[in-house]
């Protein structure tokens, strides 16, 4: 069974390995996997702080706050892709909590779609994490030239409106499609690769977008 996470990172606070999870009641988690023993726990991250939320109870001798703490930098700016689940130990069978592992039926995996793969090879540094600050200097060299930018934000067109646009355009580009994604799926791009970064992978180029409307005004 396929599951849309990250590669898994070996923490050093505890014997664990861990990786970020796409979770079927929405949103991003990360599962923690001790590798001494069949024990396991997963937690959401709050799409504000980016803070984990523990699921249920758990031992905190075997999962103490800093292996979370670690599990979340290890894992930050890692890009999801569609992968097998994972198993530590050889006799370890999967546990309740795993049905959070699954992404909802109903959405489409965007890992697997070409202007992802392409986002993320072009924008991944030699660690394989994100390059934000690369790929928001790209989109703002690129929404500041376009003049359908400016006349959208002329036309009092909203943030979303005109951040849909660069993306659509941008990836299409990159991925070197001729036709654009629909704006379903661009929302659905923003979000898996939103999802890598709790703070926003689009966050320079929204106040950017910002900018440009504040000066319309």
């Amino acid at each position: 069974m396929n599951i849309i996470r990250t590669k898994a990172v070996e923490l050093s606070t505890i014997p664990a390995v861990a990786y970020k999870q796409k979770l079927s009641n929405g949103g991003a988690g990360i599962k923690i996997m001790r590798t001494d023993e069949l024990k396991s726990v997963v937690c959401t991250l709050d799409k504000r702080s980016g803070e984990p939320l523990p699921r249920g109870k758990f031992d905190e001798a075997l999962f103490p706050l800093e292996s979370f703490d670690e599990a979340i930098e290890l894992t930050n700016g890692l890009p999801y892709s569609s992968r097998g689940n994972i198993s530590v130990m050889p006799t370890e069978t999967s546990e309740p909590e795993d049905v959070l592992e699954d992404a909802p039926p109903e959405q489409v995996d965007m890992t697997l779609s070409p202007e992802y793969q392409a986002i993320v090879e072009r924008y991944s540094d030699e660690k394989g994490k994100m390059n934000y600050a690369l790929m928001n200097k790209e989109f703002i060299q690129f929404a500041s030239k376009s003049k359908t930018v400016a006349n959208m934000a002329a036309n009092n067109n909203g943030q979303d409106e005109i951040l849909l646009f660069i993306i659509k355009n941008r990836a299409a580009f990159i991925a070197n499609l001729k036709e654009s994604l629909d704006d379903e799926a661009i929302g659905r791009l923003i979000e898996t690769l939103d999802e890598i970064d709790p703070r926003s992978a689009f966050k320079e180029l929204k106040s950017h977008i910002n900018r440009i409307l504040a000066r319309m005004k």
